[in-house]
């Protein structure tokens, strides 16, 4: 394998040919996520409830036996017989650092994450690493191991001084390495919602407080690393680019990173839509208008789709204008030279390549909480059940706050969303988390092995009609 750089809008190998990054983001593995491993809320939270009901070092079992069988050579093996260059390991820093000891790093962390990056050497895949979670929190939002909706990063000198710091020793572990692609150096920023996310429509850009943070984090990665592509997103949930510092201000060899999720994914709908306008041409009027999309043709710099996906977890009867629509916008990647890594690879049945069996001892298991998880909105991305009373009750709420405060700048279109993340998938998901610890009360590590075995690759099931999407657009050229 080559060591990958950026010239002009192409990465290239050694020879200067041109490479293209294609395939997946392992969410669910270094950074769990409630809607990708089946628990409420955030995954510090649950590691401290477990660690509460089956004592300190069984809980540590519990999780490494997890991550063992979550992603393994068997999964690299089977990424890359579909086609793919590339996945994507979303990392939270809590692997690497603890928060009782900043700037010591964590060896059993850096062993994990070396050991998949051998595997996807041995097996010709290249690895771009993802900073998921900062410290502080750099969103509001559940993936980056979120409940408070603060996003302590942009306004505390020391999480931003720990955070430069800890990619300087990703630095110094990988330089030279030619199966590292590069580095995603920060997942998804909200760098102007410190105190939380109030207005979706009318977000204002904190380009400012994000140039900073790049300019450092780059030269000081640059100064140990000067090789390796470095990969940068935008704010807002990596949806904003106008702002941003123009690639040779900060040395080249940068690719950027736009999230590119949208409504004909995850419907509800068929597709494509005449009623809608959903169609081919539609993708690619969304495409061609995203601010990440228009910044890397400014600049004539690489564009690196780094998230996108549909959701299957709806009425059966529409999956299969979820993966049209899907179809689609990875044609008009491929026909815009856009490098792509799809989220998610393994999953509960929301988005994943595989899925979880639902005859599976974890699934059996954790059917209660998955319920509950649904009939009260406890998790944003898994989808409700139309009609809840839970989560009409918290609507209402939103809607007779919105009256009593006659704010006209508050935007009565998203206040529920953000009072049913606050008191839904924030508040009422860790209050779920002892419960979702207890189903566990008592077992053996013996048993407890058995279980989480079910993440394994043998005993999962591929989500057919998706990867037969994947493979028919990594080999279309």
């Amino acid at each position: 394998m080559d060591l990958l750089r950026v010239k002009g809008n192409q990465i290239v190998d050694r020879q200067d040919d041109s490479v293209s990054l294609r395939g997946v983001c392992v969410g669910g593995w270094m950074n769990m996520e409630d809607f990708i491993n089946g628990y409420p809320g955030p995954e510090s939270g649950i590691r401290d409830a477990l660690a509460q009901v089956l004592g300190a070092g069984k809980a540590e079992f519990f999780f490494d036996r997890w991550q063992d069988y979550f992603f393994a050579e068997e999964d690299v093996k089977f990424i890359k017989s579909l086609g793919c260059t590339v996945v994507r390991l979303p990392l939270n820093y809590r692997h690497f650092e603890s928060d009782l000891a900043p700037f010591q790093y964590l060896e059993k962390g850096f062993a994990r994450l070396n050991q998949a990056v051998e595997w996807c050497g041995r097996h010709g895949l290249y690895v771009i690493l993802d900073l998921h979670s900062v410290q502080g929190w750099q969103n509001t939002d559940w993936h980056c191991d979120n409940a408070s909706r603060h996003s302590l990063f942009w306004t505390q000198k020391q999480y931003q001084d720990r955070f430069v710091a800890l990619w300087e020793e990703f630095s110094r572990r990988f330089m030279g390495n030619p199966v590292i692609a590069g580095y995603n150096v920060m997942n998804e920023p909200v760098a102007n919602a410190t105190r939380g996310l109030f207005d979706w429509q009318n977000y204002e850009p904190g380009y400012a407080a994000l140039n900073q943070i790049y300019q450092r984090v780059v030269r000081a990665i640059r100064a140990i690393d000067p090789d390796h592509i470095i990969f940068l997103e935008g704010d807002w949930f990596s949806k904003c680019f106008d702002g941003l510092d123009a690639p040779d201000t900060l040395g080249g060899n940068i690719v950027y990173s736009s999230h590119n999720y949208n409504e004909a994914g995850f419907g509800p709908g068929i597709y494509p839509s005449a009623e809608k306008g959903w169609g081919k041409a539609w993708q690619e009027k969304i495409f061609s208008e995203l601010s990440g999309t228009r910044f890397t043709r400014k600049h004539n710099v690489p564009l690196w789709v780094g998230e996108f996906g549909s959701a299957y977890n709806g009425p059966e009867r529409e999956i299969p204008a979820r993966l049209c629509a899907l179809d689609d916008q990875i044609a008009v990647f491929n026909e815009n030279r856009a490098h792509w890594t799809m989220w998610v690879y393994k999953d509960i049945h929301v988005m994943g390549w595989l899925q979880v069996s639902p005859e599976s001892a974890y699934f059996r298991k954790v059917v209660p909480i998955l319920k509950g998880k649904q009939a009260v909105f406890a998790d944003f991305w898994m989808g409700w059940v139309p009609g809840t009373p839970v989560k009409n009750s918290v609507d209402a709420l939103a809607f007779q706050i919105q009256e009593t405060l006659a704010d006209v700048g508050v935007d009565v279109t998203v206040s529920p969303r953000y009072v049913e993340q606050s008191v839904l998938s924030g508040y009422t998901a860790v209050l779920m988390q002892p419960a979702f610890a207890r189903l566990f009360a008592g077992m053996s590590e013996t048993r407890l092995d058995e279980i989480l075995k079910s993440f394994s690759f043998a005993n999962c099931r591929p989500h057919q009609g998706l990867l037969d999407v994947v493979r028919r657009n990594i080999l279309s050229g």
